[in-house]
Formats: C-alpha cells, structure tokens, sequence
C-alpha cells in the first residue's frame, strides 16, 4: 500500500514521541540525531505533541558555552491508555499514563462454556471499567483503548474474522465493545501487539529489523521491518506458528499436521512431556499454566524429566527461530510472551544453541536471540500502545484542520 504524506508525517511523530518517552528529558538536537529527521521538522512535530499535552518543557541543559538547548519530556499527566489482552482463558487489562507507565491492573477468568462474544465482551468490559475507577482517572482522560484478541482481526473493520479457540467467525467486536465502552477503541491480535510493545519500550526500540516470537497457547512471529510494523497484505503477516515443521506430524488446532505451534507451545510442550514421562507430577492435566510453571521448578533444581522436555521443545523452537533469521535478516529475535518468560534464561541458551546449528553464518553473525525485557504483560502494553498511535493520528488530523488556510477554528482565540 502507498504511504500518504499524512500516513509519513503520523510515523514521525510516533518516532519522535516514542524517542521522547525512552530517553526523558532530551532535546530537539538529539532527537534529530537519532531519528534522522531534520531539525525543522523535529522542531514542528515537538511543537504539535506540546499543543496536544503528550510532552512538556523541563528546562534546558547545562552548557558549557552557547545557547543552551531546551528539553522536552512525556507529560504522564496528559492522559492515559488501555490495553486489553484477551487470551483463551483470561481477560487482562492494564491502564498506562503516557509514559507507558502501569497505573492499574485487572484479570477476568474466561471459563470453559462462557465463550460467546457477548459474555467475553462483558468480561471486558468490567476488567476496564474495575482498573479506570482504581487508578482514579477520569474518563475524560482515557485516550483509547487497544484490544488484542488471538485469531485473525481486521484493525480496519474491528472484525475479529476467526479465533479458532472459541469457533468465533465474523464477529463485529469493536461494535458490540463501543456499546459498553466510549472509548476509541484499536483492535488487532496478540502477534503485533507482542511487536508494537517491543518496538516502542522493549528489546526492538531502535532497530529497524526485528521479529517478535510469541510463545503462549497460540505462537506465531511478530514482524518490523524497515523500522515499522509489518502486516502483509490481509494483516495476517506473522502466522509463523501454522508453518509446516514435520510432514505428517502432530495434528495442529488449526486441522493441520507438523506445525510449530504443534510442538513449541503449550499444549505441544505438555505434549513433549506426555510422551516422555505420562505419570510426572509434572504434567498437571488440563492446565497449561500449571505444567509450565511445574517445568519451570524442574528445571531449577535440576529435574532430568523437565531438562529433557525443554530440552526437546528448543530443538524445535530452534530449527524454527532459524528459519525466521534465515528469512528476514533481523538484527533481534526476541523471545516473548508467557511461556518465555517462565521457562526464561534456561529456554534462551538452549534455543540460541539449536540457532547456531540450522542457522546460516552470515544472517546469525548480524542477530541477537534475547528474552523480552518488558516487565509487564507485552499484549497489555502493545495493545495500549496502539489505542496511543490511534490517538496521534486522529489528534494529528484535528491539528492539521486547525492549520488550513481559511479554517474557522484557525483564527486566534480572543
């Protein structure tokens, strides 16, 4: 799709407000230095974010001689943001200020049997409505909302096209939402949720070429490429999880066979350990949550039933994670939702070691393979963050109207 000036002009305000929020306080120069954008244009996109409230003057730097250059910071006070991360049995939000920074947190079971869109919807809805009145903002402040919904979603429509854990098809999310929210309201799935919080607070900031993996009940490979979000034509770039791995293998939910969700996610990784030790005590039957975090303990005290099953499931992951730094060339792949962070530094080595032996020199020679640094829920954090480009956009907009030539709103207050 051909990018509009306005489409390019939205990026650099992004880029400059996400420079903003990770190096507080720092000056126009700097920021021209590290986006590559002029200083004129920096000085413009700094002077929209201060008309909207998003950042403030802090003061100016010391000086060793000459001018002394201003300093610009996030206002955190000037508003804040959703995110929803609904997941196959919870519903999580959390409400960031506009530094990216947790100011609540709310978890609703989904329970087997309470599934159809309406009673995941109110579940939702009460998880956003308990965190906006504990963090005491009103709603006046609340900017967006970003919602992640594992499946296929159209950001454009709100349409969540199919999940294939609940036999959701076409269901018109965002309207059934924005009946008990009065929100803006940013839908999109978990894979680029898991990419956006990484490219704006996590192990991508900076990088123009980065993949995401998200290791969960679901798995799949969030995508940025040339310094942006890549979605593919239909939005469903990333589906990494449904490639083939083993012809005629494990049957996959998605009704295929050998994929790779088949075999590193959750249900492959109890799977893993099915097979090797059906009466461990660390198989909790049933319970995704429980296994993992059991595997996790095991391996911490040396357990050979849990060394073998990660052993086994970063073979897998490994030959996988190659072929995607094979592929795209990225500067990092980074390991990333639950399943990572609880198995952690003892899954990364033994991936990075699967990495070295089916990856090819050149490719790997230029990656790094780390965790994901975020310390909060990433599918909370990019949801958010999308509910906060959604809002630069549209502010965006209402700012260039104010400037037409002509405008009505364009004359100066009395």
């Amino acid at each position: 799709m051909k990018r509009t000036s306005r489409d390019i002009r939205t990026a650099n305000r992004c880029e400059v407000l996400r420079r903003i929020i990770a190096d507080s306080p720092t000056s126009r120069q700097e920021l021209a230095a590290v986006t590559g954008l002029s200083l004129a244009t920096v000085a413009t996109l700094v002077g929209e974010l201060l008309d909207l409230r998003m950042i403030t003057e802090v003061g100016f730097e010391d000086s060793a001689g000459g001018r002394p250059r201003g300093l610009v910071a996030v206002d955190t006070s000037g508003g804040a943001l959703v995110g929803v991360d609904v997941a196959e049995t919870y519903v999580r939000v959390e409400l960031f200020d506009l530094g990216l920074n947790v100011l609540a947190r709310a978890e609703e079971d989904v329970r087997p049997g309470e599934t159809r869109p309406e009673q995941v919807v109110a579940r939702m809805a009460a998880a956003v409505g308990s965190v906006v009145a504990r963090a005491g903002v009103e709603d006046t402040r609340v900017l967006g909302a970003g919602v992640s919904v594992p499946g296929q979603v159209d950001p454009a429509t709100g349409v969540c096209g199919y999940a294939p854990d609940w036999d959701w098809h076409d269901v018109p999310l965002r309207d059934l939402l924005s009946e008990r929210l009065a929100y803006p309201l940013h839908l999109d799935n978990p894979l680029r949720a898991g990419a956006v919080a990484e490219l704006w607070s996590g192990a991508a900031r900076g990088r123009g070429n980065a993949v995401v993996v998200g290791l969960g009940t679901g798995v799949g490979a969030g995508l940025v490429l040339g310094g942006g979000l890549h979605r593919g034509v239909s939005n469903s770039a990333g589906e990494w999880g449904h490639t083939t791995m083993v012809l005629d293998g494990r049957r996959c939910r998605c009704g295929d066979r050998g994929c790779v969700e088949a075999y590193v996610g959750a249900r492959g990784i109890m799977l893993h350990l099915r097979e090797l030790a059906p009466d461990s005590p660390l198989l909790h039957p049933g319970d995704q949550t429980a296994t993992i975090d059991a595997l996790a303990r095991g391996l911490a005290s040396g357990d050979p039933v849990a060394l073998r099953v990660v052993a086994e499931t970063a073979r897998y992951l490994g030959a996988g994670v190659a072929d995607l730094v094979n592929l795209f060339n990225p500067e990092v792949v980074v390991l990333s939702s639950w399943v990572a962070r609880t198995l952690g530094e003892p899954l990364l080595h033994a991936v990075r070691e699967a990495v070295t032996r089916h990856a090819l020199p050149r490719p790997l020679a230029s990656t790094r393979i780390v965790l994901s640094p975020i310390p909060t829920d990433p599918v909370c954090l990019g949801a958010a963050t999308f509910a906060l480009e959604g809002a630069l956009e549209t502010a965006g907009q209402r700012h260039h109207r104010r400037s037409l030539p002509g405008s009505r709103s364009a004359a100066p207050s009395p």
